[in-house]
């Protein structure tokens, strides 16, 4: 297992060093200028001038990148151009919504699409597998914004279950809770699909292999056969589909985010953009990156414990 998150971590370093050259060439192919943003818009050339001398815009582009580069890895990330507050704390104070956020969606998402997915190839053809896979070409084919909008009207606006804006306060509070229901439900309908569509592939596709048979003709039970003998074995591309679609999520977080104004990375970023905060910017995308790489190594310990076979690769 050590040999196997070593591996995963080597093989991180050049996907961070992407990460990094993108995040610098955001600033240089950007079409406004930094220096300018930063003096702000009535500030004469001069001033203009100095700030970019300051800022080593004046410099060639691989200096302009090593220094960068050694920055980052000394962990100073910048100060936000419109907040004047580092980037490092700005981060910090919007990454532990967006992982409440995230948690919350997962929790009841990912049961409620492996249960689902079972059910229907189970009960295959029946009334009960047609609505589960009507429900799940919905939840793909419906984009998150339309999904933010309806949940926003109906149990926002019209029965006024859940507020629909901002942040109560932390997950484990009562109103942290009703503030995250919505953009949590809203996460959460889009993961359930990909899930039950994948589970029930993967089920209906182990019941048939020897050992069920096996274990059906020494006379356990149904339920035990599903659950001991099959489900297990069903799981492991359900596991990697959780992976790529929580890297995913990220991306319908900055939607939500915006959509909800919830303060988490996502809208965060989307600020930043617009209001051409590039340190900020380029902040944000390097935690969404290191996200990404987090949630896949994860899902590669899972996958290593629930096959073994996969830790000698």
């Amino acid at each position: 297992m050590i040999d196997t998150i070593v591996r995963r971590l080597l093989q991180s370093i050049p996907v961070l060093i992407g990460v990094l050259i993108l995040g610098f060439l955001l600033i240089q192919l950007s079409p406004g200028d930094p220096a300018q943003v930063f003096a702000g818009a009535m500030a004469p050339p001069e001033v203009v001038e100095e700030i970019r001398r300051d800022m080593g815009l004046d410099r060639p582009m691989i200096v302009q990148f090593w220094g960068y580069l050694e920055r980052v890895l000394q962990g100073d990330l910048g100060r936000s151009f419109i907040s004047n507050k580092t980037v490092a704390s700005e981060l910090a104070d919007a990454i532990v919504p967006t992982l409440e956020l995230m948690f919350a969606c997962l929790i009841w998402s990912i049961p409620l699409g492996i249960a689902m997915g079972t059910l229907g190839a189970v009960w295959r053809g029946s009334i009960l597998d047609r609505a589960i896979m009507a429900f799940s070409v919905a939840g793909v084919s419906l984009p998150i914004f339309f999904i933010c909008l309806l949940l926003i009207q109906w149990l926002g606006v019209k029965w006024q279950l859940f507020p629909f804006i901002g942040r109560g306060g932390p997950l484990w509070t009562v109103d942290g809770l009703r503030h995250i229901a919505l953009p949590a439900l809203s996460l959460g309908l889009i993961f359930i699909g990909p899930v039950a569509r994948m589970t029930r592939s993967s089920v209906l596709e182990v019941l048939k292999l020897d050992h069920v048979r096996t274990a059906r003709s020494k006379g356990l039970k149904e339920g035990r056969v599903i659950l001991h003998h099959a489900l297990r074995n069903a799981l492991l591309p359900v596991i990697t589909l959780v992976g790529l679609q929580a890297g995913y999520l990220l991306g319908g977080a900055v939607v939500t985010e915006t959509i909800f104004s919830y303060p988490g990375i996502g809208r965060l970023s989307v600020g930043a953009i617009l209001s051409a905060d590039y340190p900020l910017a380029q902040g944000c995308i390097l935690v969404l990156a290191l996200a990404f790489i987090l949630i896949n190594m994860i899902v590669d310990m899972l996958y290593a414990m629930l096959d073994p076979r996969v830790q000698g690769k």
